[in-house]
């Protein structure tokens, strides 16, 4: 049974426990050589004769299912699945997993570094310390700032409790929110418009879609508090990269951390015009707690599959 596994993190040498698991399971890997999300043609070459594939941040779309007739199931590493095309895998009788909740402490602490790091410009002082200067600036305290989380999900979670830490007023909006939970843990619920306008930091934790493609945009920038801090750990698409631009030109952004861009690499973003934007490359699940847990949740989850066992963790039923 020949396996696919594209993940920079689960390549030969790397998550060992996880890959023996698969390793026992069939002898026949087939592994990414690019060191970088896969597309199109060259996804094709590699997938075209799998019946099993542990996917990174590749494009998988109805084009490359249909040159994989083999296929039976895509196994997600990592929670978001926007890069695939869920309906015509359904369609096709292929089945998609991924790993939900185990990245949640890795990702919600890395928002809160790129909230710190934003907000006092930490790696701006760094390149010009190390370049000589010994420069002055002014950052913002959190304490008695206003943290708006949209998308309340396992995440979220996450950095509320660290922006409570801190002293932080946590409001929250979520179309889905557990008001039970916010009740028990001093979170106030919010409209989206009203958290665009009353929070000093905002960070985001929504699942892309055409809903939410482009939440952020000028309109949002335009009602925000002139000098608050945005954050995107999530997906490149909910903010409007032009727009964003914009606002770091004219001041009404004080500060921008992205792990996640709409095209990546970004390469020659024009954001990195500015020293108060922290960029990290979709690293923020990147601990070596939270690779294994992903790893072996993903592995585990394509062998339940191909075996006829029930697996836990299927988006497209």
């Amino acid at each position: 049974m020949k396996i696919l596994v594209t993940p920079i993190s689960m390549q030969p040498g790397k998550c060992n426990a996880a890959l023996e698991q698969l390793m026992a399971f069939s002898e026949d890997l087939v592994f990414n050589p690019t060191g970088r999300p896969l597309a199109g043609e060259e996804l094709i070459q590699l997938l075209q004769d799998c019946e099993g594939y542990i996917a990174g941040l590749d494009f998988i779309t109805a084009e490359v299912m249909d040159a994989c007739p083999k296929l039976k199931v895509i196994s997600r590493y990592g929670v978001g699945y926007d890069r695939i095309d869920i309906q015509a895998a359904a369609e096709r009788g292929i089945v998609v997993t991924n790993t939900p909740g185990v990245n949640a402490e890795a990702v919600g602490e890395m928002t809160f570094g790129l909230i710190l790091a934003a907000a006092r410009q930490i790696p701006y002082l760094d390149r010009c310390t190390r370049q000589g200067e010994w420069i002055r600036s002014t950052g913002m305290e959190l304490k008695g700032k206003t943290l708006g989380i949209m998308g309340l999900g396992a995440v979220g979670k996450v950095v509320a409790r660290c922006g409570q830490g801190l002293g932080m007023k946590v409001i929250a909006y979520d179309p889905s929110i557990n008001a039970a939970y916010c009740w028990n843990n001093a979170i106030d619920i919010v409209s989206r418009e009203k958290l665009i306008t009353d929070s000093d930091v905002i960070t985001l934790h929504l699942p892309l879609s055409a809903e939410t493609y482009h939440l952020i945009n000028t309109d949002s920038f335009a009602a925000m508090k002139r000098g608050m801090i945005l954050i995107n750990v999530a997906h490149g698409g909910l903010i409007d990269e032009e727009a964003a631009y914009e606002a770091l030109k004219n001041g009404r952004l004080g500060g921008l951390g992205l792990d996640a861009f709409e095209t990546e690499p970004p390469e020659h973003s024009r954001l990195f015009e500015f020293s108060n934007v922290v960029a990290t490359p979709h690293a923020a699940a990147h601990t070596k707690e939270a690779m294994q847990d992903m790893a072996q949740m993903a592995v585990s989850d394509l062998i339940a599959v191909l075996s006829g066992k029930d697996c836990l963790h299927i988006v497209n039923k």
